[in-house]
Order: C-alpha cells, then structure tokens, then sequence
C-alpha cells in the first residue's frame, strides 16, 4: 500500500514537470515567433514554418487571413496520429498540447520585434527555437511535426536524427525561396541550422557513453546497471600488470542521460572502483532505448 502510493505520487511529479515543460516551450516558442521570426519574415522549418509558409501564402495571393492556430493544429493531426501509434501515448499527448498551446498564443501574442538584423535574427531566433525544443523534449513532449519524425528516427535507429531533419526543413525553406525571394530563405537557413545545434548541443538523451569497471563487486554492480537501464553488461576477465593478480571488468554501454545516476551508484557499491567513461559515436547491434512513455 506504501509503495503504491509512492508510486502515484512520483507519476505526479512527472506529470506537473511535464506539464510546466510544456507550459514553458510553448511560451517560449510563441515569443520567438511573434519577435525574431516575424522581425526577419523567416520560415523556421518544420510543421512551424510550414504553418507561417501557408498563412503568408494565402494572404498575399489569395488576400485571405487564415489563423496560425488553425493551419498549424491541422497540419500535426496526422503527426499526432502517427505519434500515438509509433511513439508513445505520454509523448504524444504531450506534444498535442503543446502543439495547441503554442499554436493560439502565436495568434493572441502581439508582434513585439527586438531587432531587425536579419543576422541577429537568425541566430538569436534559432538559438530560442532550440532552447524551447530541448525544454519539451526534456519534459517528454515535442513541438509536433518533424520532431515526432525526429524522435522516431532516433529510437529506431540509436542515434540523433536532428541533422536528418535539417536536410528536411532545407526543402521547406526552398520552396519559400522560390515563393518569397531567397535571401529570407537563406537566413531561415541559419536559423534552423542554429536551433538543430542548439539541440544537439543540450539534448544528450541519444548520446551513449561506454563504461570500462574494474571493481571486485562486478555482480552487485551488473545488477544495478540492469537495474537503471534494463539492459546488461559483458564481464571481462584480466590480469593486474602490478601484482599480476586475477582482474575483473565491466563492459557496458548505456545513454548520457544515465551517466551520472549509474558513477554514483557504482562508488556507493565499491569506492575504490576504478570508473572509465568514453563518449561513444555510435553502436550497432541491440541496445535498448528507454521508451518515451
């Protein structure tokens, strides 16, 4: 009964930090938009800058004035679909609330703009747009659109898949070029490319770091890191240059993102642990991704 209750109350706390997550990012995201985007009239990429694409292009060939709101919730409906299926039922939920909230702030907040430096714009703008990005994704959520291919393309192949999606946005901007003139399109370029560094820069969830354990607890130490990650660890049996005596090593990989918690806990097991942690570019093979929800 104890534990039960103390398991609601940490689904709680997940749910409030998710939810001041998403509150955040989508402030964040509608400043942005109303200040820097609309200083420089970029297109930020993505299900956004698709979204400001269409309601630019109806009013100045069409002269009709379309909602952001309204363009921008039914472009992610498909997304969101894809998302609950694919991704996870948390997650997505998430992302759609974000994705309304952010929509109408775009549409009650006033055009404020800070500065019309179209190169200022870009990167100050794209750095904002990363920022919110990184917040939503810590709070297991997502701005929609090609964050939710970005996200799924992660899990399924162990690695960012930021980049990919960069190459995405470069067609969408593209056909802005093409509509609206290209120097517009070339800084939107900046931006998106600032805001995809950005994310990669602070958003290290996909990274993996490689752990090399030698301890004379490698069991207690093997359960634990199953226990943190649920997946295991490859025991390698050595010898000592020194004293020529019997060694053992722990061998496993596991995400940036569990670094931290799994180092203290080994020097909790063992304190004369010796703990060797190397950045890993990539892996092939089975690893297992936490799953969003």
């Amino acid at each position: 009964m104890v534990y039960a209750k103390t398991k609601d109350k940490e689904e709680w706390k997940k749910h409030v930090t998710s939810m001041c997550c998403v509150l955040i990012a989508s402030l964040i995201m509608s400043v942005n938009i109303k200040s820097f985007v609309r200083a420089g009239n970029l297109i930020p990429g993505g299900f956004t800058g698709l979204s400001l694409l269409l309601q630019r292009s109806a009013l100045e060939f069409l002269g009709v004035s379309l909602p952001y709101s309204f363009i921008n919730i039914a472009l992610n409906a498909v997304p969101a679909f894809i998302g609950f299926k694919m991704i996870g039922k948390k997650f997505t939920s998430y992302s759609v609330i974000m994705i309304i909230l952010n929509s109408f702030l775009v549409d009650l907040i006033p055009v404020a703009p800070i500065t019309y430096d179209p190169l200022l714009v870009s990167v100050f703008g794209g750095i904002l747009n990363g920022i919110a990005i990184v917040i939503a994704l810590y709070g297991k959520a997502s701005s929609g659109g090609t964050d939710f291919i970005a996200v799924y393309l992660s899990n399924k192949l162990k690695k960012p898949s930021w980049n990919f999606v960069f190459g995405i946005n470069v067609v969408i901007l593209m056909a802005a070029g093409l509509l609206f003139g290209f120097e517009e399109a070339m800084y939107s370029i900046i931006f998106q490319y600032v805001s995809t560094q950005t994310i990669h820069l602070l958003y290290r969830n996909y990274a993996q770091v490689t752990l090399f354990i030698i301890s004379n607890k490698v069991d207690e130490i093997s359960e634990m890191i199953h226990a943190i990650t649920q997946h295991g660890a490859t025991i390698i049996r050595g010898e000592g240059s020194y004293k020529n005596d019997e060694r053992k090593m722990i061998y496993s990989v596991i995400n940036e993102s569990s670094e931290k918690a799994i180092v203290s806990n080994i020097l909790a097991i063992d304190p004369k642990a010796f703990v060797n942690c190397v950045r890993t570019k990539e892996i092939r093979g089975h690893f297992n991704q936490m799953p969003k929800d």
